[in-house]
């Protein structure tokens, strides 16, 4: 089996939340899903787990933070092309997301834009030149 990853996310409202990460193009996984945790897959191997919050202090006793006034972490994920970056940016937060939380970057070998989730969770979508993933990215001249 390959491994996979799955980031867990405590959520106040588990229905806008899905609602928000399948315009991201996350995928319901329905045998994990119930009205307290919602696995969302990005793809074969990545996955979401978006928790109540009462689910989540079940795996965790700190205190959850307000991801709105602090940063825990920026999630990153790549898609094909610079176009897909705008188009999942722009539906992700047209479905209670607040597109371009952060700083675009374009770097020509390297595109991408963030969104935030409806509790302030920042995602980046990023796009990289098949040869820069594959070679490094070009030489940068002093």
């Amino acid at each position: 089996m390959p491994k996979m990853i799955f980031v867990n996310l405590p959520v106040a409202d588990l229905a806008k939340s899905r609602a928000f990460y399948e315009a991201l193009g996350a995928t319901n996984e329905p045998k994990f899903t119930d009205e307290t945790g919602a696995a969302m897959m990005l793809s074969d191997v990545i996955g979401i787990m978006l928790l109540t919050h009462d689910k989540f202090r079940q795996f965790n006793a700190k205190a959850i933070s307000d991801a709105r006034t602090s940063c825990e972490v920026i999630n990153c994920f790549s898609v094909d092309s610079r176009s897909e970056v705008d188009a999942v940016v722009e539906k992700a937060g047209g479905a209670g997301g607040r597109a371009d939380a952060a700083t675009t970057q374009d770097y020509g070998f390297m595109y991408s834009r963030s969104v935030e989730d409806p509790d302030g969770h920042i995602w980046e979508v990023m796009w990289m030149d098949p040869v820069a993933a594959e070679n490094g990215p070009p030489a940068v001249e002093a």
